[in-house]
């Protein structure tokens, strides 16, 4: 196990990381097509075939998911993924037309710094072409890359972060997490996360919770809200069970969960937070009860990989710009 998303079998992942933009995009790519649902539940959301992963929806599979900075300008970096796989031969058949569906949620990371000056076409679609061409079943960098490049939030660097874990009935479980939230990862000023309940070893710093939560401390703190402020955190959850797509929903509803438990404020208005959730059906369940497990696995991985983001990454290198957690905690 690496902790990571890879180790779900039939997962490859990739990242496109453009730093003098400031911004880049991650993919998953699945070895076979991938049953799938999605549940959105920020406020201001961007994404693209979130309408087609609905349980009621004809199609049940699909071939990729896009992470990706850029806020709508960022939605072209599917039809780059779409590219490669169409290449490939790969994706829905009809009538001898080759259709690779490439579900994907943008963030707003706009206003980070970075060189936005582009001329008439986004970056985007080129960025999503070169994540999926990246993309493998191994290692894959955390942190300030990929879709995580342009990240913050409320009180640190934001990231790409990921986890994993195994049920006990053998299921393996992975969380990825692109971290623009409007709220904080961190409780109050100091180095604790939310997310500390479920940390494994010392993944995102071992620092536990403080010995006790004031209230100053669960007051509020986001990035800004006044004029308009856009965040965002948007993430993938999957598994090798065999599910039906109105599990796959389920799934995605319990990762939320997690994603509350690790980010607060979390769901806000100006968020666009958007969970999918895959399954490879590599391992089939011994009953419903299997997904009960599965879905308590995901809140607490999910929980974790968004964690994992923010303690993995690095400021931008930009004057000005946010400092990380490991700038203003690391000893």
């Amino acid at each position: 196990m690496r902790n990571l998303l890879t180790d779900v079998p039939g997962i490859a992942v990739g990242h496109a990381t453009d730093l003098k933009l400031g911004s880049g995009v991650t993919v998953v790519l699945f070895d076979t097509r991938a049953v799938a649902s999605c549940v959105v539940l920020g406020g201001a959301p961007g994404s693209r075939e979130t309408a087609l992963l609905e349980p009621e929806m004809t199609e049940q599979q699909i071939d990729a998911v896009v992470l990706s900075g850029g806020s709508a300008y960022g939605l072209d970096a599917a039809g780059g993924v779409q590219a490669m796989l169409r290449a490939q031969g790969r994706g829905v058949r009809v009538r001898g037309a080759v259709i690779p569906l490439v579900p994907g949620a943008i963030l707003f990371d706009l206003a980070n710094g970075g060189d936005k000056d582009w001329g008439v076409f986004s970056p985007y679609r080129e960025l999503g072409y070169a994540a999926a061409q990246a993309a493998g079943h191994g290692d894959f960098a955390l942190g300030t890359v990929g879709a995580g490049t342009g990240a913050t939030t409320a009180t640190a660097k934001g990231g790409l972060g990921s986890a994993s874990a195994v049920t006990a009935t053998g299921h393996v479980v992975a969380a990825i997490a692109a971290v623009n939230a409007i709220g904080a990862v961190t409780i109050g000023d100091g180095p604790h996360f939310w997310a500390a309940p479920f940390e494994v070893g010392a993944e995102f710093g071992g620092c536990g919770w403080p010995a006790k939560i004031t209230a100053d401390q669960l007051a509020l703190r986001t990035k800004g809200m006044a004029p308009r402020a856009t965040a965002t955190t948007i993430a993938l959850i999957a598994t090798d069970a065999v599910l039906t797509k109105s599990q796959a929903k389920r799934l995605a509803i319990m990762a939320n969960d997690g994603l509350a438990r690790a980010i607060l404020p979390a769901h806000a208005p100006f968020d666009g937070d958007t969970i999918f959730a895959a399954a490879t059906g590599q391992r089939p369940m011994r009953s419903d009860s299997d997904l009960t497990e599965i879905g308590h696995v995901a809140t607490q991985v999910m929980a974790r990989a968004i964690a994992r983001g923010v303690y993995e990454a690095e400021p931008l290198p930009y004057p000005g710009s946010m400092p990380s957690w490991k700038t203003r905690f690391a000893t």
